[in-house]
């Protein structure tokens, strides 16, 4: 198995302290191939997997059998390692082995061995032999099972019966929501928040991680020129969105350039899950969904707590009474970016004519579901434009207000707090 993700969301937690130590108790090899120079070397020579398996075994002092787990981890600085992947399966598939990493550089050498150019037959990607999980940051639904256990439960509950909380209940999961916005789901801050309940210091915990992902991009950009764009768009991200219109502009960031010079720090900071990106979609939407035009898109940052930590707000505004004239809306299209990514969807936006647009379009089972993402109650103007043209099974209106289904105009409004599980369902194909 390969596990995915952008850097510092926990991945090595999962497989290592909670997986391993579960389900292998005393019987795993844990291998940091960014430290342990022997093992990485050695690995670097050989896709055998019978000689990694006896070197490993050597190396630890402990046999390794069908019952051990074999774990590399900072597997970017090994990228053999994946390759061999392919033959742990083809002649020890009872041996389970996990890889783990930042490992973009590993993604653009499979997506250039796809295309046929792979570096001399150095790289194989092992295609069709392991299993792939990403890893994102935690979602709200995560973020409240951990911070609030009973409210989660109640949450859920009203959620899979379809009925509006109450009152006092709907504000109190609300104002988590707020609380998320802040401090996102990267797994460090949330951590301290949830052990100290201390909102400024889980802000220092962003501002540091935030900082840790400019320095990165030092390691996995090809050129300094790529270095510096990929810094300069990741830095601009509320920037760009916090503008009329909210497609990106190359413009905004460096003058005189164009959407093309950005073309590889976009790649770049997608495959590592830094980013995500929504495509525009026009007028009549047709199934399967494609971008309409490689040029005009949205970025978002792939963590609303980094996003909200950009934006330059002060951390106050999101817990005090004046939050709703404070926050625009963009909070909460990134927002529900970030849920809909992480359960797996692929991000599309929707422009008619004039202003008419919805933050996102959904397909699932076939079936488009258009969304409304609205801060306050907000008209239904542009749902109006988009029915001129397309057919939909139900829109979604996501929103701070409680739960309610207009069967005349086909409008499912749901809060902020149910949305994940919204996103789950529609991942899964489950009638809404």
């Amino acid at each position: 198995m390969i596990v995915w993700g952008a850097r510092q969301v926990g991945k090595t937690y999962l497989v290592r302290d909670i997986f391993a130590e579960t389900y292998y108790k005393d019987n795993y090899i844990y291998i940091d191939c960014k430290i342990e120079d022997e093992i990485r070397e050695f690995c670097s020579k050989t896709a055998n997997a019978e000689k990694i398996i006896e070197y490993v075994s050597l190396f630890k002092g402990k046999k390794i059998t069908d019952q051990t787990l074999l774990i590399f981890d900072e597997v970017q600085e090994c990228p053999n390692i994946v390759s061999a992947l392919k033959y742990f399966c083809q002649d020890f598939r009872q041996i389970p082995v996990i890889v783990t990493g930042s490992m973009v550089r590993i993604k653009i050498q499979r997506e250039t061995h796809k295309r046929g150019v792979a570096d001399n037959g150095k790289f194989l990607f092992p295609v069709g032999k392991i299993n792939q999980i990403t890893v994102y940051p935690m979602t709200y639904d995560e973020f409240l099972m951990n911070s609030n256990k009973m409210l989660y439960e109640v949450v859920k509950k009203a959620y899979e019966e379809r009925k509006p909380l109450d009152f006092k209940i709907h504000e109190l999961a609300m104002e988590q929501v707020y609380k998320y916005l802040l401090v996102g789901g990267m797994p460090e801050a949330v951590d301290i928040y949830i052990e100290e309940g201390n909102l400024l210091e889980s802000r220092e915990i962003l501002k540091t991680l935030y900082d840790n992902y400019l320095s990165d991009m030092d390691l996995y950009q090809a050129s300094r020129e790529a270095v510096l764009r990929s810094r300069a768009l990741f830095s601009n991200i509320y920037k760009e969105l916090n503008k009329e219109s909210k497609n990106f502009s190359p413009g905004l960031i460096e003058k005189k350039s164009k959407t093309r010079d950005f073309v590889t720090s976009i790649q770049w900071l997608t495959m590592a899950h830094v980013i995500n990106q929504s495509f525009q979609l026009k007028e009549h939407v047709t199934t399967p969904l494609m971008q309409d035009n490689e040029g005009t898109f949205r970025l978002f940052l792939g963590d609303i707590g980094m996003f909200s930590y950009q934006s330059g707000i002060n951390a106050a505004s999101f817990v005090s009474s004046e939050r709703e004239n404070t926050l625009s809306g963009i909070f909460f299209e990134n927002f529900v970016a970030d849920e809909l990514a992480a359960k797996g969807h692929s991000l599309f936006y929707w422009k008619g004519k004039s202003s008419a647009e919805l933050e996102f379009i959904v397909e699932s089972d076939n079936k488009l579901y258009p969304i409304d993402v609205k801060k306050g109650r907000g008209t239904l103007h542009s749902l109006e434009k988009f029915s001129n043209h397309n057919k939909f099974e139900l829109a979604i209106k996501v929103s701070k207000n409680n739960y309610g289904y207009d069967a005349d105009q086909k409008l499912l409004t749901v809060p902020f707090y149910f949305f994940p599980f919204v996103a789950k369902d529609l991942a899964d194909g489950k009638h809404l």
